[in-house]
């Protein structure tokens, strides 16, 4: 396998006419960075599971192995033998049409295989995935492109899930570890926030290009549009504070009625990670616990929360649709994983000071503008929840057999969230990508962007 890459470097895409060696390098490359990210751990750190959500590093280690040797290996590797048929029982996530699975709430209980175990099965797997590339021939190494960039994909998604579960599992310890410490940040001061407009008419949403996509990202279609306006910067933590502070957490006109039994079934009065020492707000980061930076973006927020601040500013949040149609012109830049923040940070061309300072009341979002002012932080930092339910689109239908399980079946009780995070990939994010959770989900970098009906 390659050395890791080095954490501001970013992961590139299967080229549009790979090669065999094209597919190794991508291979090696998005294996070696799960392995990157688990540096700074001690054995102790990988088998912890903190809440049912979250899975012990150890079992992402081996799931996204047991990927590769499920849906590649087994049915086209000549000869190919599982040397760990209990494997598929360990780790197997939710493909039912593969065979039975240990539940999710206890994957912490896991303790054999061990760690040691864990690795030697994905060098086995990693040593076998580079012979099946070898010596398939082009032919049928062309037809395998589609199935080896989801393995790719799905395992940049468990690079995600390795950093927030283990934000979680260290926040669950009094000592609160260290997982890397942290990078200096951009310096300047935060723009007023501003409105860019669309008008009404109708916009072609959904994936339609080449190369990879999941496949509730299409097929591409027309939306009718109501004119909007969107927010030109994220929802700083010092604006958030403001609603917190003009009793946003104790007002049930703000809130749904499900986030209102949430807040209170939950005694939630801030966002997750959050609390208060000697009056002052600290959060814990991955790089410990220090106190929140009013300038940077508020984060690890559920609908609930983001929907309830939205109604409190005036405004709303955008629906997907909206979302993307904002999104689809500009490159994909901004704070990912590969820049090592691990956090959100304020972006260079946004700056730093107290937006929320400026403004006296909860009507600090009432005056629609008219500058044109550019998007900023539409990738990375956090993703954005919109308002939308996940839904399929038009003429949307789920892959054949056990990967159409993949995303379709989740179609229900869940909210769209766009843009990526600061624990995400930059070759792994997409203006069409849709990510989804239920609406009490914090764990997750989520914050907020505002939007108004013009």
């Amino acid at each position: 396998m390659a050395t890791s890459p080095a954490s501001s470097e970013a992961l590139s895409p299967i080229p549009h006419e790979p090669s065999a060696e094209s597919l190794k390098a991508r291979y090696c490359e998005v294996r070696c960075y799960s392995e990157y990210l688990c540096e700074p751990l001690e054995t102790e750190d990988y088998v912890i599971q903190s809440m049912p959500d979250c899975s012990p590093t150890k079992w992402h280690i081996a799931h996204t192995s047991w990927f590769f040797e499920t849906f590649l290996l087994k049915p086209y590797l000549p000869g190919y033998e599982s040397k760990h048929p209990q494997y598929n029982y360990l780790f197997n996530s939710y493909y039912n049409a593969v065979g039975e699975r240990h539940c999710r709430p206890k994957r912490g209980l896991i303790s054999r295989p061990t760690v040691a175990e864990a690795y030697e099965y994905r060098e086995e797997i990693d040593r076998q995935m580079l012979k099946l590339l070898e010596t398939m021939e082009a032919g049928q190494l062309e037809s395998l492109v589609p199935l080896i960039d989801l393995g790719l994909n799905h395992e940049q998604q468990h690079q995600e899930l390795i950093v927030t579960d283990l934000k979680h599992v260290f926040a669950s310890n009094p000592l609160r570890p260290v997982y890397r410490d942290r990078k200096p940040v951009p310096s300047g001061t935060v723009s007023p926030l501003e409105w860019q407009s669309w008008p009404a008419g109708v916009y072609e949403v959904g994936y339609g290009g080449e190369g990879f996509a999941f496949d509730n990202e299409g097929p591409r279609h027309k939306e009718w549009l109501n004119s909007f306006a969107l927010a030109s910067r994220l929802v700083t933590c010092g604006e958030y504070l403001s609603f917190m502070e003009d009793g946003g957490y104790e007002r049930p006109e703000l809130w749904l009625s499900m986030g209102w039994n949430t807040v209170q079934d939950n005694n939630w009065q801030a966002p997750f990670y959050w609390e208060q020492r000697n009056g002052e707000w600290w959060l814990m980061t991955l790089a410990g616990m220090r106190q929140v930076e009013l300038d940077e973006p508020v984060c690890h927020v559920s609908y609930f929360e983001a929907d309830a601040y939205a109604r409190w500013s005036g405004a709303r949040l955008p629906t997907e649709a909206e979302w993307e149609v904002a999104a689809s012109k500009l490159p994909i830049q901004g704070n990912f994983v590969e820049n090592g923040h691990f956090h959100p940070v304020r972006s260079a061309e946004c700056g730093a000071t107290n937006a929320a300072s400026d403004s006296d009341d909860s009507d600090q979002y009432s005056q629609l503008t008219t500058h044109h002012s550019p998007l900023t932080q539409m990738f990375g930092d956090v993703w954005q929840w919109t308002r939308s339910q996940y839904t399929p689109y038009p003429g949307y239908v789920p892959d054949a057999g056990a990967l159409g399980e993949y995303n379709g079946k989740f179609m229900c009780n869940q909210f769209v969230l766009r843009g990526g995070s600061c624990a995400s990939s930059r070759s792994h994010i997409r203006a069409t990508y849709r990510n989804f959770f239920p609406p009490d989900a914090r764990w997750q970098f989520t914050g907020i962007r505002l939007t108004k009906d013009i």
